[in-house]
């Protein structure tokens, strides 16, 4: 595209909305080298971050803002504020402390103790301190003049700059509302509104804490009374008191279920022979990933069996695996209805992100006080924390499949059973398989958090060393799971990553 055809004076006229010309002008200079162009915009100088803000670019507005507050306080707080204030409180408590010594040393004095002198050297040093802190207060107020003219300089360096880049930045924010008109391109009443109404809110507030401390206290801290809290500690309470008695018979069929899938798994790992166990794991790594994934599989778990881990490390695939197993079980039809959902994707997505970002030890809580402490908490915060990526993946990989080839597969007739299960799923596979991946990796590293509620297994070596700053044996159990994560994980990728 030619700079003629780039730069189109009736676009530039609609996305700037004031002084056309100017711009006209200044855009064609911008993009008539490659080489940064000075080009100064007085409105920018004038207004600074109110400018930006005027104008929709809020990122840089927010910037500018922070520095140019900073510069405002300086020179409030130079030349009107209160700078000396700390000093003056620590010598009105010194102050306070002497009057309350004074009184203890007349006591003293009058019933002739053999503290007198105790407190005589105790008021010295007070007074000593007072000394110290007004010489403070005297240098402080001194420097005033110099913190407010440091203050102007930072202002007035800042405003030039702003009016360096004004028109570069506006430039840029041009060519990204010439391929994307959903973008504003600002000068609105709104932006007015917001961009005057947060400078002065932000300049404002700022300059009394800082310039006047102690004047308003409302700024100091939140103004909030105890009996909200206690309130709304006992309003959750309640709430989960009622939840667990009216869903006895839901979460004793949720534990039922949990409980037959995880007995089973380490049934078949715990009790099994090790050898046989090796042997598996072995050959589907050896299937599913080749020769040299399948030698690595053994002498990991080799390692885990050699240095005593065995039990625990089949305790913790067990757990993990009931996670993962019960996630995917769940995650891939979820991700398959949501795909051709998308009102409903919409309604769960801010589910699932509250899911992966809430941190574990919180969500932790709600789930003991449904399901107790124990393996089935355990696998449910688990599937909490790692259960998501593989419906997002399965949404991804089925909204990647090429439109073209299913309406090929339905002209021919295919049903929508068939299009699903030999078009849409073979060919969003290995996404799918990515989302799997990290379910059973996001479960995995959930293992020593799930050790803190009984779940026991690898993360409780992990846990306890952490307690008894045993450095080795935590060391050894990390390196076990580990091991867990990189067995499951070549045989979930197969030889994709080979």
């Amino acid at each position: 595209m030619s700079k003629e055809n780039y730069i189109n004076t009736d676009q530039i006229k609609d996305f700037v909305k004031s002084s056309p010309d100017y711009y006209i002008q200044e855009f064609e200079k911008i993009n008539n080298t490659s080489k940064f162009v000075l080009s100064f915009n007085f409105f920018a100088f004038l207004f600074g971050s109110i400018w930006f803000g005027i104008r929709n670019i809020w990122n840089w507005s927010l910037a500018f803002l922070i520095i140019e507050t900073f510069a405002i306080v300086q020179i409030i707080r130079g030349f009107f504020g209160n700078i000396s204030a700390e000093a003056y409180t620590k010598i009105d408590k010194i102050q306070s402390t002497i009057d309350f010594r004074e009184k203890q040393l007349q006591a003293a004095i009058e019933s002739n103790s053999d503290k007198v002198e105790m407190f005589k050297r105790t008021i010295k040093s007070l007074e000593d301190s007072i000394a110290g802190y007004l010489q403070e207060a005297q240098n402080i107020e001194a420097s005033g003049v110099w913190i407010a003219i440091s203050g102007i300089i930072l202002f007035l360096v800042i405003r030039v700059v702003q009016g360096v880049l004004a028109n570069s930045i506006l430039e840029k924010r041009f060519s990204e509302w010439l391929s994307n008109k959903l973008i504003s391109p600002g000068m609105e009443f709104k932006n007015y509104l917001l961009s005057i109404s947060f400078a002065l809110i932000i300049i404002v507030f700022s300059s009394v804490h800082y310039s006047f401390p102690y004047l308003v206290e409302l700024f100091a801290d939140f103004p909030t009374h105890p009996d909200i809290r206690l309130a709304s500690i006992d309003g959750v309470e309640r709430t989960f008191d009622y939840a667990v008695i009216k869903g006895d018979v839901l979460f004793s069929a949720i534990t039922i279920g949990i409980r037959s899938v995880l007995d089973s798994l380490e049934m078949l790992f715990v009790t099994t022979p090790w050898i046989v166990v090796i042997s598996a794991i072995v050959l589907m790594t050896g299937l599913s990933a080749g020769p040299r994934a399948a030698l690595y599989s053994l002498s990991f778990l080799a390692y885990m069996g050699l240095l005593g881990f065995w039990i625990k490390a089949m305790t913790t695939l067990a757990l993990l695996g009931t996670a993962a197993i019960l996630s995917i079980s769940i995650g891939i039809p979820l991700g398959i209805y949501c795909s051709t959902r998308p009102r409903f994707y919409a309604f769960i997505r801010p589910i699932m992100d509250f899911m992966q970002t809430m941190p574990a030890f919180v969500f932790m809580i709600p789930v003991i006080a449904f399901f107790g402490t124990g393996k089935v908490s355990a696998v449910i915060i688990t599937m909490i924390f790692g259960g998501t990526p593989v419906v997002r993946l399965t949404v991804l990989g089925l909204k990647g499949v090429p439109e073209s080839i299913r309406e090929a597969a339905i002209a021919y007739g295919a049903s929508k059973w068939y299009l699903l299960t030999k078009v849409d799923l073979p060919l969003a596979m290995p996404t799918i398989l990515a989302g799997v991946n990290q379910t059973v990796m996001l479960s995995l590293a959930m293992v020593v958090v799930a050790s803190l509620i009984g779940a026991k297994g690898l993360g409780q070596d992990v846990l306890e060393a952490l307690q008894y700053a045993n450095v080795g044996q935590g060391i050894l159990a990390g390196i076990a799971i580990l091991f867990c994560a990189l067995i499951l994980d070549r045989v979930i990728q197969g030889k994709k990553r080979d």
